[in-house]
């Protein structure tokens, strides 16, 4: 699956590899338009609640934003899923839901990764409902007056918030396994308000 997707990304010229050394992340400079974000954003407010955890035994306060997950029959959010789909070469049944996330002043996500860990308890369930996580896209709706950048923590880099871009990375490493340099964050937000989307891949049919 990552070579696939790899050598997609590699041809499409809309795509640029960021340099990450021992990770795999990619960017869309426009891949969503002003309206397409607005109507995102609306989308977000509708379903917004307190984010959850998979490990309920992480402190509330490792995620402290707002989120919800869109309705897959909706022709809007099923145009963007397909033209995320096409852009990385994987199948729509493969993918989770689209989830929404707005962050307010002072809300963040700590440290973590989107991958499971095998030893969770969550794990067993994640297994038979479409395995491993595989990619990540997420992508900005609105400009942040100040914070709330993606910190790759471990990579010692962050990606500030730019309308309608996108980020790609691959939750593996070149041989498949999990890949412990994608830890990544939301860092606060310090004025104004952050809206993305998120989408992640598992390895096989996902539901």
């Amino acid at each position: 699956m990552g070579e696939t997707v790899r050598a997609r990304l590699a041809a499409d010229p809309s795509v640029y590899r960021l340099p990450a050394e021992g990770a795999e992340i990619f960017g869309v400079a426009d891949f969503l338009d002003k309206g397409e974000c607005d109507r995102l954003i609306a989308l977000i407010d509708a379903v917004a609640k307190p984010s959850t955890l998979f490990d309920p035994e992480n402190p509330l306060r490792y995620r402290t934003s707002y989120s919800g997950d869109f309705n897959r029959d909706d022709s809007f959010v099923r145009m963007i899923e397909r033209r995320l789909c096409d852009l990385i070469g994987l199948p729509e049944a493969w993918a989770e839901t689209f989830q929404g996330q707005r962050y307010e002043v002072g809300q963040e996500f700590q440290n973590h990764f989107d991958w499971f860990e095998t030893t969770a308890a969550y794990w067993p369930g994640e297994a038979r409902r479409g395995g491993q996580r595989s990619w990540t896209a997420m992508a900005y709706l609105n400009a942040v007056e100040e914070g709330g950048e993606t910190e790759f923590t471990d990579l010692h880099f962050a990606v500030p918030p730019q309308p309608g871009a996108l980020l790609l990375w691959n939750n593996a490493t070149v041989d498949g396994r999990p890949n412990r340099m994608v830890q990544h964050a939301g860092k606060p937000v310090r004025r104004g308000k952050k809206y993305i989307i998120t989408k992640w891949f598992r390895t096989r049919r996902w539901g």
